[in-house]
């Protein structure tokens, strides 16, 4: 009863406290002030902690892992996002891009807390941990994905800034095109990683579950194919040397490719992947 108490006020709670994240980051971007600045970061960990503590207890109260409707994989994929962000400016010690990423990680949230429903009556493999870690380790994946997107777009926009010669607050803010380059790279090798937890744990643990299991499900198999893409992408640049302004390009190409693939292969039935 307790724990159910915590998780009716962290819903709620969330969506503020994200607001104010996304408040102290724009306010630190647009307006560089120094003591914005230094409340960035323990701010965006202590409510990274809590947004953890959240799945957790909701994990607990309602047995079973946030990932049985729409709306749980959505304050999912938002601390994905959160989690993703803490790794890349710790990775890099750049601080002033969270704007832009943890934007995102509040509509998720906030439209996760409007419309989140309560399930206790469920499927018994929904009650699994190890299913909670492959559909975490997915959303880990594709938010990379996600966010060395959202750097490319970044990095085109400051492009054009600078060939345009103007110098607004895009050039001033930002980091240098090198640096959006590194943290989009980044991200991609991020995402790449938690997508092959995915697909090991997909391919070795769900045909052990699903009595319907198909290694041609679409899902699994659209998943295995934007792993291959993202593979042969990140080699070609190691291999061939590929930077600059064209690699952005591919990452706005490739995760237009990712989300057409998903919203097709969501639409399209399949054996197991449908929960509710």
């Amino acid at each position: 009863m307790v724990t159910k108490t915590f998780v009716d006020i962290l819903v709620v709670a969330l969506p503020f406290l994200y607001t104010g994240l996304v408040t102290v980051y724009g306010i630190a971007f647009f307006r560089n002030a120094v003591t914005v600045e230094r409340l960035k970061r323990p701010y965006m960990l202590a409510l990274l902690v809590l947004h953890l503590v959240y799945l957790g207890l909701r994990t607990v109260a309602f047995d079973h892992p946030p990932i049985t409707t729409v709306y749980e994989i959505m304050t999912l994929l938002s601390a994905a996002m959160t989690m993703a962000y803490v790794y890349l400016e710790f990775r890099t010690n750049i601080r002033n891009t969270g704007f832009f990423i943890l934007g995102l990680a509040l509509i998720f949230q906030t439209v996760s807390s409007v419309f989140i429903k309560d399930l206790t009556v469920i499927p018994e493999y929904l009650h699994s941990l190890v299913l909670g870690f492959h559909v975490s380790a997915a959303m880990l994946g594709y938010t990379g994905i996600s966010i060395a997107a959202v750097y490319g777009l970044l990095y085109l926009m400051l492009y054009h800034e600078i060939k345009s010669s103007r110098f607004g607050v895009i050039y001033s803010r930002l980091p240098n095109l090198e640096t959006l380059e590194t943290m989009s790279h980044k991200a991609e090798v991020f995402g790449f990683v938690a997508l092959s937890v995915a697909i090991v744990i997909g391919l070795f643990w769900l045909p052990r579950v699903f009595r319907e299991f198909s290694y041609l499900d679409p899902k699994l198999v659209g998943t295995i194919a934007i792993w291959v893409l993202y593979a042969i992408g990140l080699m070609s640049k190691r291999r061939l040397g590929w930077q600059g302004r064209k690699t952005m390009i591919l990452a706005l190409v490739g995760f237009a490719f990712v989300f057409i693939a998903m919203a097709v292969i969501n639409i399209s039935p399949s054996s197991f992947h449908t929960f509710h």
